[in-house]
């Protein structure tokens, strides 16, 4: 069965959208399309969206919803820290007895005032990214937060000064 408006577009034996001579899981053109226009104004209707790429709505629809599904893209309301308060933010490298790494990164991800933790190579086991209201906030997470987990071994922490770029977009032509 041939979705209207998409060549190629048909469903496999799980009900998934499939494209013809698309290797499983692979971004076809007309996904990447959707998702440029949603990364430009993540409001768009499916209507503007299917009379951009002269496609049905039901089409733009089935293909959100599976890329949506597939974990391709989120469409989500992201404040900024500054919305909520948080004015200042700081990276923080730590280091770590690597036998404690899981448990202390899985500790770090449950602080609310944690948006990023990575483990990584290099100087730092983890890089963690976090906001906070004033100084002293910072200042008590590291020393009561931080600085009570068993595992720890140094940590480097830098103020954000000025944010030059701040993005959740990515290119995907």
């Amino acid at each position: 069965m041939t979705g209207r408006g998409v060549p190629g577009e048909g469903r496999d034996s799980n009900h998934r959208l499939a494209r013809k001579g698309m290797p499983d899981g692979a971004l076809d053109a007309m996904d990447r399309r959707i998702i440029k226009l949603l990364q430009q104004d993540g409001r768009l209707s499916n209507t503007v969206i299917a009379r951009e790429l002269n496609v049905t709505e039901t089409t733009i629809r089935k293909r959100i919803n599976q890329l949506l599904d597939d974990g391709f893209m989120n469409i989500v309301a992201v404040p900024t820290p500054a919305a909520v308060g948080m004015n200042l933010s700081a990276i923080i490298g730590v280091s770590v007895d690597l036998k404690a790494l899981h448990a202390v990164g899985e500790a770090i991800r449950a602080y609310p005032q944690v948006r990023y933790v990575g483990m990584s190579a290099g100087r730092y086991d983890l890089m963690v990214e976090a906001f906070f209201t004033s100084q002293d906030k910072l200042l008590d997470f590291v020393t009561d937060e931080l600085g009570t987990l068993n595992g720890i071994q140094d940590i480097e922490t830098s103020v954000i000064l000025k944010v030059v770029k701040f993005s959740y977009e990515w290119e995907i032509d």
